[in-house]
């Protein structure tokens, strides 16, 4: 008769270390996150080049705009909405703001020229005196 003895090994296996976690700094986040926003289509790239998985980067983006990264908000665009007819707006004459001819206004010009006028030149007079300005 044959005898069998069976033994079995048990491994305990016990984490010691953290793991690949690592800890981002809010200043080295808004470093990555502004790296991905500075280049079209740069997100998966900039990832691989930290070795941070997308979605993280997505998430780091999204607050960043929100500015909970400890940034100021991004600026972003302001809904506009575009009537079939334009609404007539009304400005009081009390919002309309004095501006003395003490306050003036520089314009350069492309072709070098300066311009100094009053900041509360009529624009009509302006657009009349750009032209000549600039193809003279």
């Amino acid at each position: 008769m044959d005898t069998h003895s069976f033994s079995s090994q048990v491994e305990v296996l016990s984490v010691t270390d953290s793991g690949r976690r690592r800890r981002w700094s809010a200043a080295e986040k808004i470093r990555i996150v502004e790296e991905s926003l500075s280049r079209p289509r740069s997100v998966a790239l900039t990832a691989r080049r930290h070795d941070i998985s997308r979605a993280l980067l997505t998430r780091w983006r999204k607050d960043y705009r929100e500015g909970l990264l400890g940034n100021e908000p991004a600026l972003t665009f302001a809904p506009v909405m575009i009537a079939a007819e334009p609404v007539p707006v009304s400005v009081s004459p009390a919002a309309e703001l004095e501006i003395s001819d003490a306050v003036t206004v520089a314009i350069t010009l492309v072709n070098g020229r300066h311009l100094v006028v009053p900041a509360g030149i009529d624009p009509v007079i302006l657009a009349r005196l750009l032209p000549v300005l600039d193809s003279a």
